[in-house]
């Protein structure tokens, strides 16, 4: 039974529901600029979050910075002492890496313990007021001559029923959150393209989508900034791939621009 005084467990921020607001939050997303803007949405006294490797311009934490302009304190954990999309092992083995300038105003340093630090987030100023607007961030291309879309959504969870089929780009770390194993995609794409957030954990989602007979693959997350699916799509370069995009030509170090152009035309 989750602890009424202890902080809200979140595996996906996109899953905070009316009893985060006000309270201490734990996620296992990733720290990009999209994440930090739902849990601000939320209204959480203060978020944790994954720093994903930190990667390309060290976009694993870069929303912590647009948190520290609003007044809400939030931290990273680090990708090293336990796995994204996880919340509670995030709690339980989870040390912080990095802290904006509201968190470490609450004691909070990099190696501190995930539930020490959010014991002293509880003591963090609630933040009133709005929260600003993000505009959506999807976009649906028709490439010349491309025999099927490319869709680039910076979340998973902007996935729609109408992406059946299409080669979708996401800005999504790859790790499968939570235990079950239909969260690795809501649709049945033609190849599906997610960031590594730092390896291990992060290729989670490959399995259970090559079960399903969906193509594949996720980004370095040196390579592309988690969060931005332009990004994954231009700069990324593969790191890992499922059998079925393996079958198609994936391997480690093809740029993802290559795989997604293959896919487009078939």
């Amino acid at each position: 039974m989750p602890d009424p005084d202890g902080p809200v467990l979140a595996d996906s921020v996109t899953r905070l529901g009316p009893d985060a607001a006000g309270r201490v939050v734990v996620s296992g997303s990733h720290g990009g600029t999209y994440a930090t803007w739902l849990a601000c949405r939320s209204g959480c006294r203060a978020v944790i979050l994954h720093d994903a490797g930190v990667g390309l311009d060290e976009a694993g934490i870069g929303g912590l910075a647009w948190l520290e302009r609003l007044g809400l304190a939030a931290a990273a954990v680090d990708h090293a002492s336990a796995p994204i999309g996880q919340a509670e092992r995030m709690l339980d083995r989870g040390r912080i890496s990095h802290a904006n300038a509201q968190a470490a105003a609450c004691g909070l340093r990099p190696g501190m313990p995930c539930r020490e630090a959010a014991r002293r987030l509880a003591a963090a100023p609630e933040r009133h007021g709005p929260c600003p607007e993000v505009a959506e961030a999807r976009d649906v291309l028709h490439l010349p001559a491309a025999r099927r879309p490319l869709v680039l959504i910076d979340s998973a969870s902007l996935v729609r029923p109408e992406d059946e089929g299409a080669v979708i780009v996401t800005g999504s770390h790859g790790a499968l959150f939570g235990t079950d194993p239909r969260n690795a995609l809501k649709v049945d794409a033609r190849l599906a393209l997610f960031n590594d957030a730092g390896g291990g954990p992060g290729t989670g989602r490959l399995a259970p989508l090559e079960q399903r007979g969906i193509a594949a693959a996720t980004v370095a997350a040196n390579s592309a900034r988690i969060g931005d699916a332009r990004s994954s799509w231009q700069d990324g370069v593969v790191s890992a791939a499922n059998r079925p995009a393996r079958d198609l030509g994936a391997r480690p170090g093809l740029p993802a621009s290559d795989l997604v152009a293959r896919f487009l035309d078939m």
